[in-house]
């Protein structure tokens, strides 16, 4: 790969930024890597692990002359993360982000920018249940999808270089408006997440389940509900809050569904029952068949005597 950039400066070097580091690396795409993240410790970890050239505290002064800079913070400091950044950004600068709510993190970073700056809000859709710089790893983005949410008047050709940069590290790029991107991210990520968190929540509150009894038999459908709830606190308290009509809207519908499910199993209405699950692993199969997921037993899971 050709360099793409002279400095890229990574904002926040959890799970995405420290995943970019490697690939950026990797691949060639720059001459010099900046990471910036307000934790001492979180920074040291990061040099520990070589995921930069320069590493810094002060997210003004990562962005010093860098050429882009992609914030990966909680969508909730977006915009205190635009307004440290603003007097540092140099004129032609591609500021963009990951967040998973593109409306909020529009309205807390764009008043902020320069006019000589190009503000591309973005969301690549790929991650996992760890954080932090350790949770990284070269590869993240390769098949995935990236989605740009352009503001109004947005350069064609900042935008034709960050869409190279993503394809760069192979992900198939999309653009869409902000408000339909947070509905669809509101159905596919955000209510899945929420609904694990609460039902593993229940799980633990319920006093006639032992904590052994969960663990013992979390093999079943269980299990890949904690992998969701294991997801980063901090990261999914800002979207519930910065995605709110969307979440709302989407868990009243599937508080209706839920309902019309609960009323076929009590009366015992078998043939609405099958047509759901019917319908539904016909969506599993189109995921699999688009290339998001593996079709493998137990997900592609290693076992004890896959190792023998």
């Amino acid at each position: 790969m050709s360099v793409l950039f002279d400095r890229i400066a990574l904002i926040g070097i959890g799970l995405i930024g420290s995943s970019l580091a490697y690939d950026i690396r990797r691949l060639g795409l720059t001459k010099e890597i900046v990471v910036a993240t307000r934790s001492a410790d979180t920074l040291k970890r990061a040099e520990e692990l070589g995921l930069g050239d320069r590493y810094t505290t002060s997210s003004a002064e990562a962005v010093k002359h860098a050429d882009l800079i992609i914030v990966s913070v909680p969508v909730g400091a977006s915009e205190s993360v635009a307004k440290e950044i603003a007097g540092n950004l140099q004129p032609g600068a591609i500021v963009t982000d990951v967040g998973s709510t593109k409306a909020s993190v529009i309205a807390q970073m764009q008043p902020h920018m320069p006019e000589n700056v190009h503000f591309i809000p973005g969301h690549p859709l790929a991650g996992t249940e760890k954080s932090g710089p350790d949770a990284g790893f070269p590869g993240l983005f390769e098949g995935r999808w990236c989605i740009f949410t352009p503001v109004a008047d947005t350069d064609e050709t900042a935008l034709k270089r960050l869409r190279g940069f993503w394809q760069a590290l192979g992900s198939k790029v999309d653009e869409m408006d902000a408000e339909h991107h947070d509905k669809v991210l509101a159905i596919v990520s955000h209510l899945p997440h929420i609904i694990a968190y609460n039902i593993v929540g229940t799980a633990d509150d319920l006093e006639t389940v032992t904590e052994s009894e969960v663990i013992k038999y979390s093999a079943s459908g269980f299990r890949d509900f904690t992998r969701l709830a294991a997801s980063d606190p901090t990261m999914w308290r800002d979207v519930c809050l910065h995605n709110r009509d969307a979440i709302l809207e989407m868990l009243a519908r599937f508080s209706e569904d839920l309902a019309y499910l609960q009323r076929a199993i009590r009366w015992g209405e078998g043939d609405k029952i099958f047509e759901l699950f019917t319908r539904t692993r016909a969506i599993r199969r189109s995921i699999v068949q688009a290339g998001q997921d593996v079709d493998a037993p137990d997900f592609g899971r290693p076992h004890a005597l896959d190792k023998k």
